[in-house]
């Protein structure tokens, strides 16, 4: 199984805010285009969104389906990526202090992704997941991010005399 971790400079509450909004699902997913809803209220059970996967000039339809959730603390999806199967796709936020630690958790589930999963595989998924929760630690930890409070400050971000923030 492919498990990354990640300690994200900003409250669980506001990591949570980016994963728990479909239509920003392609802002940090590495591989997916514009998200739209499919069905349901994301992220309850059997909600799903759709998006759009580049391979070269191949563009492949697919849709991720809540399988878990856990307001706050953990969300389990079903990813249907066509012709190649599915995956399971676990996300479990920690409180970490003041920050959250994010587990992410991968294997795939059915189809060609489970026949042809093997050590090299493993490999692209743990460099996609290091890409992926990146690009979230950037949405969370940035002062335009999702909880920005009705007066335009950051409440997880202190700013410093120079203009500076940190968390």
């Amino acid at each position: 199984m492919a498990v990354r971790h990640r300690l994200i400079k900003a409250s669980p509450q506001r990591v949570w805010s980016v994963i728990a909004d479909g239509s920003r699902y392609a802002e940090w997913v590495v591989g997916a285009a514009a998200s739209h809803p499919k069905r349901g209220q994301w992220p309850q059970v059997g909600a799903a969104i759709a998006y759009e996967v580049s391979l070269g000039p191949v563009r492949l339809g697919n849709q991720t389906v809540v399988r878990r959730c856990v307001a706050g603390s953990a969300l389990e999806l079903e990813a249907h990526a066509g012709i190649l199967g599915t995956a399971r796709i676990s996300m479990e936020l920690r409180p970490w202090g003041e920050h959250c630690l994010i587990i992410v958790d991968e294997h795939p589930l059915r189809g060609v992704g489970g026949m042809l999963h093997n050590v090299g595989i493993e490999a692209l998924i743990q460099v996609r997941h290091r890409a992926m929760l990146a690009r979230l630690a950037r949405l969370c930890e940035t002062p335009d991010g999702p909880d920005r409070a009705a007066d335009g400050t950051d409440p997880d971000r202190l700013v410093t005399p120079g203009g500076a923030g940190h968390a």
